[in-house]
């Protein structure tokens, strides 16, 4: 099975774990502020707090900014559920705002539409890799004086217009699960230029406590305050050491993501049934995920008998996502339900994802390609 995504851990990640394995720092030592300058640098931010999830990061974010109960946050629907999650932690409300059809990004106009009184914030996810449309949120956040937060989960190593996703948002948040762009297993980041909001997001992810370990033993001292409700959010330095040791190789594997979806663009081309999504000239897509709309108009079957079919050849399609708000905890809590982003259900019903990550060998892409050209043209694997 070759699958949608995975990680690359080589013996230099190995051997940089097990060298902190060895030192007397495994938690909240000097790997994790190494580590959290390292990226403030590659995305051109002064600020970054590590944390152990990605959703970790957005929970964090969301603390950073003051979410609290009564407050709403605009939220897409085409996002894994932690963005909208993250919200509800806090005692606010995620406001589903639809999606546009061709890059299936967070729509700006239908974000105005959504504003009201209590309207706090809105959070851009940058899906699939592919940045949003920073320059009309931005505009909008203004207008309103609502604050933006970035769910660039899928997009380390995006740019927008010639930036970096670190500071084209008052926040960005960061994932390093196995199958993003670095992975330290487990973890996450934020990253920001508020260095006010970046202490405040300190705090939170060591149960709002005013210093650590680590400063407190500098010091000499065993005295420390909780200062705000915060949860154990910290991420090891084990952790820390991997990611440093992976982001040297970020470049090379983005580079490498980007070829493996032009070599899909290319064959796909020719295949009106599969539909990949579209691309902004102004942007450099991180390709975390390379997903296709199916035509379902012109298929012999339905998405899940291609998936199924898929599957069977070994090809490890996937589907990202269902829509948060169709998700029985959404509404039963908050009273979605289709109808609510018509854009973004209809997309569900064709999406799928197709194998990327940067192990992926050129024979593996040639399979996956004839396998989906072969599905779509109505060849079944068993036949």
């Amino acid at each position: 099975m070759i699958p949608y995504g995975r990680q690359w851990v080589d013996e230099d990640d190995i051997a940089a774990v097990v060298e902190v394995l060895r030192s007397d720092w495994l938690t909240t030592g000097p790997q994790v502020e190494s580590f959290e300058a390292k990226v403030a640098d590659f995305v051109g931010a002064s600020q970054a707090v590590a944390v152990s999830s990605g959703t970790a990061a957005l929970h964090t974010a969301m603390f950073g900014i003051g979410i609290g109960p009564g407050d709403e946050v605009i939220v897409p629907p085409m996002t894994f559920l932690a963005t909208a999650n993250a919200v509800v932690y806090q005692g606010g409300r995620p406001v589903f705002a639809d999606v546009k059809p061709d890059n299936l990004l967070i729509d700006p106009a239908q974000v105005e539409a959504k504003i009201s009184a209590r309207t706090k914030a809105i959070v851009a996810v940058d899906y699939t890799g592919h940045p949003c449309d920073y320059d009309a949120l931005r505009a909008i956040a203004k207008r309103h004086g609502l604050l933006l937060v970035a769910d660039s989960c899928h997009a380390l190593g995006a740019e927008y217009k010639g930036r970096k996703l670190g500071t084209v948002a008052d926040l960005n948040a960061y994932s390093f699960h196995p199958v993003k762009h670095i992975t330290t297993g487990e973890g996450g980041m934020v990253v920001t230029d508020d260095e006010r909001v970046a202490a405040r997001m300190r705090r939170f992810r060591n149960h709002g406590i005013s210093a650590d370990y680590r400063a407190r033993a500098a010091r000499g001292t065993w005295y420390f305050e909780m200062v705000d409700l915060g949860y154990n959010y910290r991420i090891t330095d084990l952790q820390c050491v991997l990611g440093s040791s992976q982001l040297g190789r970020l470049p090379g594997w983005l580079a490498r993501r980007r070829e493996i979806a032009a070599r899909y663009d290319r064959a796909f081309s020719d295949t009106p049934a599969v539909g990949p999504l579209k691309v902004s000239p102004d942007v450099r897509h991180a390709y975390h995920l390379y997903v296709v709309q199916l035509d379902r108009a012109r298929l012999k079957a339905d998405r899940a008998s291609v998936f199924a079919d898929l599957r069977k050849r070994g090809i490890g399609v996937n589907v990202h996502y269902i829509p948060v708000h169709l998700h029985p905890f959404y509404r039963e809590r908050f009273g979605t339900g289709p109808g609510l982003c018509p854009v973004a259900e209809a997309a569900y019903e064709r999406i799928m994802s197709l194998p990327i990550f940067p192990k992926m060998s050129d024979a593996e892409l040639e399979r996956v390609i004839g396998a989906v050209v072969a599905t779509v043209q109505g060849c079944p694997a068993d036949g």
